[in-house]
């Protein structure tokens, strides 16, 4: 008898948490979505709103980066100098995994079209480490690749 009703418990805390797992996907979709227009617009700043601004944030590429939001921007804004080296990006293949309420895993695909004298077409992966935060969901941890 009892392990009927664990059984049903644990079925009630999923139909209760179930929405709210859809929620923090749709917020991250969201939040890549408002990202990806920031770049396109060319607005570096607004692009690296989206990282916690904390010294623990890490950004890893080819080199590591730490710090909060004036180290992201300006790594950013020496490896894209102008508009023409940011060119046009586009992510796909968006996969969110939630770790906890508060903590999602986030992978997927970049694309950045862009002029031959502007550095030409480049693409890759991402994992970002996402934290909801009393500001909003913020990037606490980003691998490029």
């Amino acid at each position: 008898m009892s392990s009927i009703i664990v059984g049903m418990l644990r079925w009630c805390l999923f139909l209760c948490c179930t929405p709210l797992l859809f929620a923090q996907a749709d917020d991250i979709r969201a939040m890549m979505e408002k990202s990806q227009a920031n770049w396109n617009r060319g607005d570096l700043a607004a692009f690296a709103s989206d990282y916690e601004d904390s010294p623990e944030t890490t950004f890893v590429g080819k080199e590591v980066t730490r710090g909060g939001t004036a180290a992201v921007l300006a790594r950013y804004q020496a490896h894209y100098p102008n508009r023409e080296s940011m060119g046009t990006l586009t992510y796909s293949e968006l996969s969110i995994r939630v770790l906890a309420p508060d903590i999602v895993l986030a992978d997927g695909k970049f694309f950045l079209r862009r002029t031959a004298s502007g550095g030409g077409d480049a693409s890759g992966r991402f994992t970002l480490v996402i934290r909801k935060t009393p500001q909003g969901w913020k990037i606490i941890h980003d691998h490029s690749s």
